[in-house]
């Protein structure tokens, strides 16, 4: 798939930001902020996956949120076929919702058990279209066999199915609206890893059938490898680097992504690779370093890490770092 230029954007994101307050006493004072994602921008061109990957309590699923407004942003422009969905009322943002959705990460949390996936399904139809009640029927029929289910199934409910059916399940809600792009939130981070596989494989199909383009969130970068075209690595709130999928395994910039990349299990048992291990934890979003979040951490860092913080640059051919060492 062709990655194309921003002007081309499906999806642009602008200095997003979301910070949680802290607060404490009696009168519930803010004693402090939570900068859980800290001025993210990017772009998704149509038909396209971008991955975004990081530790856990990086802010990979508080922007996937805040993209849809299941979480209110505190700042910044998020644009939907050329529309800021940040500017737009309740009503306005639910007509052009459809064209957004999410699969989320726990395939069994996701789906309310007093329903069945009949009705699961169809729900996106009932609540956002006025399609008659045969029309919906023959819509989830199609939906289900479409994820790899059987039309007689539709009676049963998520209790009786694996996880992995469950997220095909999810993923056939989400696909109900016809959407132009799908946040995909580590829907396979809860499977086995032979479950994996299909479902990645059955999303590839998918985007290659229908047109699709995803936001990938994992923290597995094996996973992302197989399916993303360009991949976003967060560090503390902060998209530390951002390149094609190739430049970012073969080349990676940042000490940060080559620490990740270092850890992903090869499965030659005859090659040999360096694992690089990052002394201490992840600072507290709380108070972060001052400089290059990373620094602390950093196996390779300049004095001029602690004091000042890397401006985001373009390396050429659409490789973007963080980074005071190039």
């Amino acid at each position: 798939m062709a990655v194309s230029d921003r002007e081309q954007a499906l999806l642009e994101v602008r200095d997003l930001k979301k910070l949680f307050p802290v607060r404490k006493g009696i009168l519930s004072r803010t004693v402090g902020l939570v900068r859980a994602v800290d001025g993210v921008s990017f772009h998704i061109a149509p038909g396209e996956t971008l991955g975004l990957v990081g530790e856990s309590g990086c802010g990979k699923t508080t922007v996937g949120r805040s993209l849809l407004r299941l979480i209110e942003p505190t700042s910044g422009q998020v644009f939907f076929d050329g529309v800021n969905l940040l500017e737009l009322d309740r009503e306005e943002l639910r007509r052009i919702r459809s064209g957004l959705q999410i699969i989320f990460q726990d395939p069994f949390s996701s789906l309310n058990p007093r329903l069945n996936i009949g009705s699961i399904i169809a729900e996106p139809l009932q609540n956002h279209t006025r399609l008659p009640r045969a029309k919906v029927r023959e819509r989830v029929a199609y939906l289900m066999e479409k994820v790899g289910l059987l039309p007689d199934q539709i009676q049963r409910y998520p209790h009786e199915f694996s996880g992995g059916q469950r997220q095909r399940i999810g993923i056939a809600r989400a696909l109900a609206l016809q959407p132009k792009i799908i946040i995909c939130d580590e829907p396979v981070s809860a499977l086995d890893v032979s479950i994996q596989a299909q479902v990645i494989n059955l999303l590839v199909q998918l985007q290659e059938e229908m047109g699709l383009s995803y936001l990938f969130i994992a923290h597995d970068l094996s996973v992302v490898e197989h399916i993303s075209d360009r991949v976003a690595v967060m560090y503390l709130g902060k998209i530390v680097e951002l390149a094609s999928d190739k430049d970012l395994y073969q080349n990676p910039r940042h000490p940060y992504s080559r620490a990740l990349l270092s850890a992903v299990p090869v499965a030659d048992p005859e090659r040999q690779t360096r694992r690089i291990l990052l002394p201490g934890d992840v600072p507290s979003p709380l108070n972060p370093p001052p400089g290059c979040a990373f620094h602390p951490r950093c196996p390779e860092r300049l004095e001029i890490c602690s004091s000042q913080e890397p401006a985001f640059r373009d390396l050429g051919g659409q490789h973007w770092v963080a980074c005071h060492l190039g």
